[in-house]
């Protein structure tokens, strides 16, 4: 596969997954999350069969329909957290921190996974750091879920690059269900807590 296509998937991520930061209407984090797992797709299919490479993509897809079909019915997305600050200049700033913490350190990832290309390492680890990152300014339920989503995507992609076991592949997939479906049980449950206080 030519190394600039590799790099057009890169940025994909990379987009994405900074947009994630930024967006607050769930219909475009969850059309970002959809289009992630396209860049996604293609960095997987460097080291796996495009069959195996195929199914992370569609599993992706699912994921993103099960949280879409539970959000669509409770549109209180839009409210901001309180506990960190709101402005979209300190949000690209902690993520620029954290892509010149990736610039710098993924090219040592290529002594530790020899098999791995640059742009492969550069994208998974865009991935984990940006889950990680928006893990922890939030505590919304559907952006937990993407930034838990984002986060195991960067881990596949770097572990596709030693490992392309088709069980492997499967258990990765069950597990990305499995938080899609967690993921909206608790936007369920949190929009259910809020009816209740609204009672009360």
């Amino acid at each position: 596969m030519p190394d600039f296509v590799l790099w057009i998937a890169v940025l994909i991520v990379l987009i994405t997954s900074v947009t994630f930061l930024l967006a607050r209407d769930w219909r475009l984090s969850l059309g970002l999350l959809a289009f992630q797992y396209c860049g996604m797709f293609v960095l997987i299919l460097f080291h796996w069969p495009p069959g195996m490479a195929a199914a992370k993509l569609i599993t992706g897809w699912m994921s993103a329909a099960i949280l879409g079909m539970t959000q669509s019915g409770f549109p209180n997305y839009t409210k901001l957290d309180s506990s960190w600050p709101e402005g979209r200049a300190f949000r690209l700033f902690i993520a620029a921190l954290v892509i010149v913490a990736i610039a710098s350190s993924a090219p040592s990832l290529l002594i530790w996974l020899p098999g791995i290309s640059l742009p492969v390492a550069y994208g998974g680890m865009i991935l984990v750091g940006m889950g990680i990152l928006q893990l922890g300014i939030t505590i919304q339920p559907l952006r937990v879920t993407i930034g838990l989503l984002t986060a195991l995507s960067g881990f596949e992609i770097l572990y596709a690059s030693i490992e392309n076991s088709v069980l492997v592949a499967a258990l990765l997939s069950v597990v990305t269900l499995g938080l899609a479906l967690v993921g909206a049980y608790l936007i369920s449950a949190e929009d259910s807590a809020r009816e209740v206080e609204e009672d009360h």
